[in-house]
């Protein structure tokens, strides 16, 4: 009976004991009790630290909120920072919740930790591919403002940042303006209203007769009266400036990005060769050696290489990253030729010319209008001069005629002997070789290079069997060691036509064709002249 008692008695102190810690939690603000509806109680990871338990997740966005609020408020610029949340739940019957302000403190601490490089407010400069990061829009300006310096020695020209129209974000461009330009705008905006407000009063008859009234015929402005030098200034580029938000570390000091885009940078450029030149004069003309422009172009073989009006080059140009453009007028005296006149004479082949008149230099006084993109000029236009003595033109007769082509005379055939100098094949052999061998099978077709009459059919001595043939551009053809002879002299041929077989004729070592052309009577490379 004792021993029932004691149990007794233990159960009901452990009873109490329950009893009182169940309603002692209930005083408690971290317990609760819960529902069984699946997780009711969550534990909260910011960036994988643990910062608190909430009973819902509503609760720790909240408190998130908070604390970003909270970090961003300790700065005037923008923040950025790693915040990635995540909760873990699990059931229970009743447990303990962090206060909110718990949380958020653990969760700042965390951000704060975690927060990346203060972003703050700039200014993008973008020039064709090139872009530059600045502080403010002043240092914009100043940056733009040094393009122009660069060539404006009067500090005439500012530059003025503009509303991209084009552009549905908020995008700036630019406008090189001048003083001049601005007040010249101004009275012509005048000008327009004081119209418009003439119109209204006076009718449109009196406006027209006072404007016929008040036309003066211009006067020719002398020499003296042109305004010389700078008169009009633009970027060669397009220049786009964007408002955006950076890491201090992505900006550029101005002086670094003054230097970044108005230094000279090698840049390549196409360059289509026109009458006159010569390699070196084009590499001289770019600062740049004939090696270097050989080795920038895979068509040129060396310093030798022929180019031809039309060929393209890649040649090396110094353009800084923002080009300006800028007109001068300049005045300056010089020896100049007058233009080259040509007289044409249909009677003539286009290879043929004769000069009638030298020419003779002549000096004038000059203002022109002078265009450049950076230190390159870009186009001369004469706006006006003074002759002190006229300049004697060159007159030149040329024709106006086609001149004949020549083909090889035969089909296939090994060069076997080329024209010129030469160690002599046999006994009585010239050592100097006026045309070219073919090495060809006796019977093989031999044509006409060219169209034209025969002047020689027959045998001729060392060539054996041959046929001259005079042709209308005054050249000749000679056709030698032949087998056969098919034409006759005095007979007209046709370019292609028929007119022998080759042989072993005459002083020759085997079979094969010996061809020449002569001009003038003197022979020449036949090869050159071949199509």
């Amino acid at each position: 009976m004792k021993k029932n008692l004691v149990r007794k008695v233990r159960y009901i102190y452990f009873k109490t004991s329950v009893l009182m810690l169940f309603f002692g939690a209930l005083g408690l603000p971290g317990i609760r009790f819960f529902e069984h509806t699946g997780d009711n109680m969550f534990d909260v990871y910011l960036n994988g630290a643990l910062v608190g338990q909430v009973a819902d997740a509503e609760e720790a966005e909240n408190c998130m909120t908070r604390a970003r609020y909270a970090v961003s408020e300790q700065s005037d610029e923008l923040v950025f920072m790693k915040t990635e949340l995540a909760l873990e739940g699990r059931e229970v019957l009743f447990g303990e919740i962090s206060r909110e302000e718990d949380i958020v403190a653990q969760m700042q601490a965390v951000m704060e930790n975690s927060r990346e490089e203060t972003m703050q407010q700039a200014y993008t400069v973008k020039i064709n591919d090139f872009t530059v990061n600045l502080s403010s829009m002043d240092e914009v300006q100043q940056l733009l403002q040094a393009a122009v310096n660069k060539y404006d020695s009067t500090d005439s020209y500012g530059v003025e940042m503009i509303q991209d129209a084009d552009r549905e974000l908020n995008v700036l461009t630019t406008k090189v303006y001048s003083e001049i330009e601005a007040k010249e705008e101004e009275t012509q905006e005048e000008k327009a209203r004081a119209d418009a407000s003439n119109l209204l009063s006076s009718g449109i008859f009196a406006v027209f007769q006072e404007a016929v009234e008040a036309v003066e015929i211009e006067e020719e402005k002398d020499l003296s009266e042109y305004n010389r030098g700078l008169i009009h200034m633009n970027f060669g580029d397009t220049v786009e400036v964007v408002e955006s938000y950076m890491p201090k570390s992505h900006l550029s000091g101005l002086e670094t990005a003054i230097e970044e885009v108005t230094k000279d940078q090698e840049t390549n450029k196409i360059y289509e060769v026109v009458t006159g030149d010569t390699l070196g004069e084009i590499a001289e003309e770019h600062n740049m050696t004939i090696e270097d422009v050989v080795a920038m172009n895979e068509t040129l073989e060396n310093e030798n290489s022929v180019i031809r009006v039309g060929d393209e080059l890649i040649i090396s140009v110094p353009e800084p990253e923002l080009s300006v453009e800028r007109q001068e007028e300049l005045y300056y005296e010089e020896d100049y030729d007058a233009d080259i006149i040509y007289v044409d004479n249909d009677d003539w082949y286009t290879t043929e010319q004769v000069t009638l008149q030298q020419p003779s230099a002549g000096h004038r006084r000059v203002v022109a209008l002078v265009s450049y993109r950076n230190d390159s000029v870009t186009n001369t236009e004469i706006i006006k001069e003074e002759v002190d003595m006229e300049a004697v033109p060159k007159i030149i007769e040329k024709g106006t005629k086609i001149p004949p082509t020549y083909i090889k005379p035969i089909s296939g055939g090994r060069l076997s002997s080329g024209f010129g100098g030469r160690k002599a094949p046999k006994r009585g052999a010239s050592t100097n070789h006026k045309g070219v061998d073919w090495a060809t099978p006796t019977g093989t077709a031999v044509m006409a290079s060219c169209g034209g009459v025969v002047t020689k059919a027959g045998w001729g001595s060392g060539y054996g069997y041959v046929v001259y043939i005079r042709h209308p551009d005054g050249r000749e053809t000679r056709y030698g060691h032949l087998s056969k002879v098919l034409v006759s002299a005095g007979q007209s041929v046709s370019q292609g036509q028929k007119i022998a077989l080759s042989g072993n004729t005459g002083n020759s070592t085997g079979p094969h064709l010996h061809f020449e052309i002569r001009i003038n009577g003197s022979a020449v490379n036949p090869l050159n002249y071949l199509n």
